[in-house]
């Protein structure tokens, strides 16, 4: 007989998020769901705070899918081969990017930052960056990708 009391359902409570992950200026990242924190074989989950005005760098996750479930403010989605396509997501939204897909996140608020969930379908951070000029302007201040840490790294 399973023991479902030690190896069932496991409750994340969010003051339990770890944030000792890599961090990338301008963002906030915390893991909830992982091998290492509750034994999950094919998930990843965690949580992401954008600071206002922030974007990333065009790229893809490779096999990966993502979904994104945007919690508080506003986030702008590009994606296409040349990031010609655009939409905005706010809270209570869902996002999918199905695998391979050149895409881009921005925070399309200068004021107020944008927390979302992200749920992935694999363990590892797969980041492909992508040569691909934005349609954006550049933000006001300089900052690192915010949702993406460097390869081989969440």
């Amino acid at each position: 007989m399973p023991d479902w009391k030690n190896h069932g359902l496991r409750i994340i409570r969010s003051c339990e998020l770890d944030s000792n992950t890599p961090q990338t200026p301008g963002m906030t990242r915390a893991e909830a769901i992982s091998r290492a924190r509750v034994g999950a074989q094919k998930l990843w989950a965690g949580t992401v705070v954008v600071h206002p005005n922030a974007k990333t760098g065009p790229h893809h996750h490779g096999e990966l899918e993502t979904v994104i479930y945007v919690v508080r403010g506003r986030a702008r989605f590009r994606w296409g081969d040349h990031l010609e396509f655009v939409d905005e997501a706010g809270p209570g939204d869902f996002v999918y990017v199905p695998p391979y897909v050149p895409h881009q996140e921005l925070n399309a608020r200068k004021d107020q930052p944008v927390e979302a969930v992200i749920v992935r379908s694999g363990q590892e951070p797969v980041v492909v960056n992508l040569d691909i000029p934005s349609p954006e302007d550049p933000p006001d201040t300089p900052q690192d990708d915010p949702f993406h840490s460097a390869p081989g790294k969440r």
